[in-house]
């Protein structure tokens, strides 16, 4: 259901499966292919005791498809939950991108939102330390955009080849199969640029009350481009109108043992009573020049650009409305990849965001089918036109009679030159080879001073959680932890490790 049909009035509350109403005849029922069923408990059997029949078609039937109900699980972002809702624009940003749905304020767009756990898997609790996800689908004219950020306006690397990794230790260990504080700081102590995104993770920013009470981030920098071809460097802000709110580690970890669906009871229960959340979107907006000149590399990942810098701007809000009818069809089979971007947004040479252009949109491939950009969910509102045909569970007409290839004399589809997909004068040259990123001082700037930027409470927390995960692992690695945090801040290196000791 994709956006709401037209002049239809929503119920401005859905009733779950229990409190449909007991008087209604939902008819009778039938097999996969809409044949009736004659009995819904009892299978075909030679008398009261004998063997059941293969020609049980309808038991065969509900069985096989038993055997199949579940898809792969995601790699990451396993667990969480969603919502439909509107994007509107409240500020003009035509002079910085030709986005149709960012072309005129008051313009609104259906959109639909998916937060999630990061690397946790789907029978894990929503409180559990760990980034959010923050994936928003905007149902343009222009097709379908994706913003696939996090509650963080950084992340643990810059480099794809990296992502695998990361992930990995924050799994199972293969021999044992319960999670290792060993793997997790093993690898993140031999890439200490990755304790930006940690003292984060690890404050009590890492355990957010529930997903309304969490800010939003592109992490990226991405590209916007105007019609005239003009580019400017953006990262993309989507601050909670409900205000941040945290969890205490003793608070978190009392819900993952009483309410470990949390967070999606939360966000469903607000919207049912009509608190519908919203989020406000600001860029902060680089030209060319002040991107190449700024005093951190604005392609890294692991670094933030300062708004003292470059002050955010408003762009519009989003606010959800309207939940889920089914978990599965709609917040399951979500698909979000950001590869996924309409004319006027262009991805940046962000090592790490090059490689996710890949790797988000081929796991559906591989989870959902070459097909899964054709479910309700991830269809456009704009009409498909296009040459890719066939696959596994084709919906409609594959294309009909049109031909399946381009060029043909049979009036296209064709190509539209006028479409902004980069900007004017895109020359990139260089040489060919596997340049590193090297660690060096101006790694550890940032995340000495988030840590100063903690009131004294915050930093105690953040010290009390390090110690306590950290003294789970061998000696060496937690010299190795004290030894990074020496480099961040001396004396938040002593107060960890005097808390270890007491550990």
């Amino acid at each position: 259901m994709i956006p709401p049909p037209k002049n239809v009035k929503q119920d401005a509350r859905a009733p779950s499966t229990t409190e449909l109403p007991l008087d209604q005849n939902l008819g009778r029922i039938t097999n996969s292919v809409g044949i009736p069923v004659v009995n819904e408990i009892n299978p075909l059997t030679v008398g009261p005791h004998g063997p059941i029949l293969l020609q049980d078609a309808y038991l065969i039937d509900k069985l096989s498809h038993f055997d199949r109900e579940r898809i792969p699980e995601r790699v990451v972002h396993a667990k969480g939950g969603g919502a439909h809702g509107y994007f509107e624009v409240t500020k003009d940003v035509s002079h910085l991108t030709c986005a149709d749905f960012l072309s005129a304020v008051g313009k609104r767009t259906p959109m639909f939102a998916r937060f999630s756990t990061v690397a946790k898997e789907m029978g894990s609790a929503d409180t559990v330390r760990n980034p959010r996800g923050f994936a928003l689908k905007f149902y343009t004219q222009e097709g379908n955009f994706d913003m696939v950020g996090n509650n963080t306006p950084v992340f643990f690397e810059r480099n794809p080849s990296a992502f695998k990794d990361l992930i990995a230790v924050q799994k199972r260990d293969p021999r044992t199969h319960l999670p290792s504080p060993n793997m997790f700081w093993d690898y993140f102590t031999l890439r200490p640029v990755s304790f930006h995104q940690l003292l984060m993770q690890f404050s009590n920013r890492g355990t957010p009350d529930g997903f309304r009470h969490m800010h939003g981030y592109s992490s990226h920098t991405y590209k916007l481009i105007n019609r005239n071809g003009q580019v400017h460097y953006v990262k993309w802000h989507f601050r909670t109108n409900q205000g941040v709110k945290n969890l205490s580690a003793k608070r978190a970890e009392e819900l993952a043992g009483t309410e470990p669906d949390y967070a999606i009871q939360d966000l469903f229960n607000a919207i049912e009573r009509k608190e519908y959340p919203s989020w406000t979107l600001y860029f902060q907006v680089l030209t060319e020049k002040e991107a190449l000149n700024y005093k951190y590399d604005v392609l890294d990942v692991t670094k933030v650009i300062s708004q003292k810098d470059f002050p955010l701007q408003e762009v519009g809000r989003f606010v959800l409305d309207r939940n889920p009818e089914n978990y599965f069809a709609e917040v399951e089979q979500a698909a979000f990849a950001p590869s996924h971007l309409v004319p006027g947004i262009a991805p940046s040479a962000d090592r790490m965001l090059q490689g996710r252009l890949f790797s988000y949109a081929d796991t559906h491939m591989h989870r959902l089918g070459p097909n899964h950009a054709q479910l309700p969910i991830n269809s456009p509102i704009n009409p498909i036109n296009t040459t890719i045909r066939d696959g596994p569970l084709i919906m409609g007409a594959n294309g009909g009679r049109n031909p399946p290839y381009y060029p043909n004399s049979y009036g296209g589809p064709h190509p539209d030159p006028s479409v902004r997909e980069y900007e004017n004068g895109c020359n990139v040259e260089g040489t060919v080879g596997r340049y590193e990123y090297e660690l060096c001082e101006r790694d550890f700037e940032q995340p000495r001073a988030l840590f100063k930027l903690l009131v004294a409470s915050e930093q105690q927390d953040l010290i009390s959680n390090l110690a306590e995960d950290v003294a789970m692992t061998h000696e060496y690695i937690q010299r190795r932890v004290v030894g990074v945090l020496e480099r961040i801040d001396a004396t938040f290196a002593k107060r960890v490790q005097e808390a270890l000791v007491k550990s």
